[in-house]
């Protein structure tokens, strides 16, 4: 602890004071938390396991997985167990350390999406010579910049945090700790971090959504050149689960950043915030398998060597 920060502990206020609907949070977000790491260490297994997944696109999507269950888990047990046990207060360290993780890995997410959509744009236009581009080596080192990228930009953030004195009010108007909520309470200048912060935000929403957005411009006229109907459909069935969460994830900080009112900031903050920590994460190994036959038929084989007397019958056709 800093001698120049008075207070050692924060109370997060959370989304409601009513007991009834406290337990109705507490059992749909348990769920939905359970759901979330169990459907993406599933993908995580299947592509460690099979030997068919083991191209780019589902490396990248190994690691998409590693990102939303520790996304998921660097907020949500926290708020489980303050809904729980009824414990709203959290240590200055634990609240900063939350903040840092929780910014990484959602930054990192936004990266990774969008070397995801190179990747579907190297397969769809320039299919010959998907493999040579996309090899192993070059994976790791699109993943890596992913995170070192996402690290620069978050240690001079973090160095601002840390600078923050807070000597007046602890209580946290959110469920878990969040950059606006802590400078609404700071009692020193925030104008800096705050100017960083939209700096940041916007240099990345910006670069990563104009390359998304070139990427699919020139995979959809690609597509729209296929001769056969049939290879137009398999070629946006291929895309459609990255597409989809891509839209999630892009609505979410529009919805986030533009906001109606001041009144309603925090009230809107929290409830996006809690689909995007929650609801996203359990959602995507779903959107990426059911539609996904080589995940599907990987799901079966493991099946079949797990349970060989049985088979895969029965079991996702």
């Amino acid at each position: 602890m800093r001698n120049h920060t008075a207070i050692t502990t924060f109370i997060l206020l959370g989304l409601t004071d009513d007991p009834q609907l406290q337990i109705l949070t507490f059992i749909c977000l348990l769920i939905a938390y359970m759901l979330s790491v169990t459907g993406n260490l599933f993908i995580i297994i299947l592509t460690f396991v099979d030997s068919h997944l083991k191209t780019a696109m589902y490396y990248f999507l190994q690691n998409f997985s590693f990102l939303e269950i520790s996304y998921t888990s660097s907020n949500m047990p926290r708020f489980l167990y303050s809904l729980s046990t009824g414990d709203r207060t959290i240590t200055y360290n634990a609240c900063v350390s939350q903040l840092f993780f929780i910014y990484v890995f959602a930054i990192t997410q936004f990266f990774l999406l969008t070397i995801m959509s190179y990747d579907r744009y190297v397969a769809i236009c320039k299919p010959l010579h998907y493999v040579t581009i996309m090899n192993r080596r070059v994976c790791k080192m699109l993943v890596f910049s992913c995170w070192m990228t996402t690290l620069l930009l978050m240690f001079p953030l973090l160095i601002l945090v840390l600078g923050l004195e807070f000597c007046d009010s602890n209580a946290i108007d959110h469920f878990g700790c969040d950059a606006n909520p802590l400078m609404k309470i700071a009692c020193s200048d925030t104008r800096l971090l705050e100017q960083m912060i939209i700096a940041c935000s916007v240099v990345i929403f910006l670069m990563t959504l104009v390359f998304v957005v070139l990427s699919y411009a020139y995979i959809i006229r690609t597509i729209l050149g296929f001769p056969s109907a049939q290879q137009r459909k398999k070629a946006f069935s291929t895309c459609s689960s990255h597409m989809i969460v891509l839209s999630i994830s892009y609505g979410s900080c529009i919805f986030i950043y533009t906001k109606p009112s001041a009144k309603d900031d925090m009230s809107i903050n929290k409830g996006i915030t809690l689909l995007t920590t929650s609801i996203s994460p359990m959602l995507n190994p779903f959107i990426y398998t059911l539609r996904n036959k080589q995940v599907i038929q990987a799901f079966n084989d493991l099946v079949t060597k797990l349970h060989p007397s049985q088979g895969s019958r029965g079991m996702l056709k």
